[in-house]
């Protein structure tokens, strides 16, 4: 076969511009949306679970929100969507186009965002590298490992397992905590009602990456934000909270 019979390659597939969570937050138009734990997240209030069940077949139906595969929960309180390039494992341009596409559908609709319910939660389990205890967290919880240092459920539903390198946690930290990730305009009115709940401070250092928090029974928090993180990939560029 010579030159010319042979079929040419496919053009590559060009990847999206990749955006850091402030650079997602500065776009127009994503007003609904928050940057939490991998990736935007935004939730539409719904009167009824039919008009809910109408929204969702209505963004699903348009192919720019279909090719990219969004998460959508269908609750009788309303509709959660997270947006993720999944090309590039983090958000990107695109992610801004469907948010906005998203939010249009949702006013035409008579859907308002809440923004206040947000939050993703995550355990970390401290793991020195000598005692792999992976695959029994994985094997409990029936979940997949992506990572070196993360445990997520297959269908994203319930919260992730950090396995949290020792040399990261700091003395007097607990073998174990729970991080808590909200809006980054949320923090504040969260922390107020954990103290007012009888929690305290322990330190707030890091903030407002996040801040630890305590119980009276010395239960350690982390509650984070995404406020000066360079990505929504933070299990492979830092430890992160310890």
């Amino acid at each position: 076969m010579n030159r010319m019979d042979a079929t040419p390659e496919p053009p590559a597939r060009d990847l999206p511009r990749q955006l850091s969570p402030e650079a997602f937050h500065d776009a127009e138009g994503v007003d609904d949306w928050r940057v939490l734990y991998w990736g935007a997240h935004a939730f539409f209030r719904a009167a009824s679970y039919a008009e809910g069940a109408a929204f969702v077949a209505a963004i699903t139906s348009r192919d720019e929100v279909a090719r990219h595969e969004p998460d959508v929960d269908l609750r009788h309180e309303g509709v959660a969507v997270k947006l993720i390039s999944r090309d590039v494992r983090d958000l990107s341009v695109r992610d801004v186009e469907v948010a906005r596409l998203v939010s249009a559908i949702a006013r035409e609709h008579g859907l308002v965002a809440d923004p206040s319910v947000l939050q993703v939660v995550q355990t970390a389990v401290a793991s020195p590298e000598a005692a792999d205890v992976t695959p029994f967290w994985q094997a409990v919880l029936g979940y997949v490992r992506p990572n070196d240092t993360h445990l997520v459920d297959p269908l994203r539903r319930s919260s992730s397992v950090f396995l949290q390198p020792t040399e990261f946690v700091r003395e007097g930290r607990g073998r174990m905590h729970v991080d808590v990730c909200v809006p980054h305009d949320q923090v504040e009115s969260r922390i107020a009602a954990v103290l007012a709940a009888g929690g305290r401070i322990v330190d707030d250092s890091f903030a407002p990456e996040w801040w630890t928090l305590a119980d009276a029974e010395n239960h350690k928090v982390d509650v984070t934000t995404w406020w000066g993180r360079e990505s929504t990939r933070l299990e492979e560029e830092r430890p992160g909270p310890a």
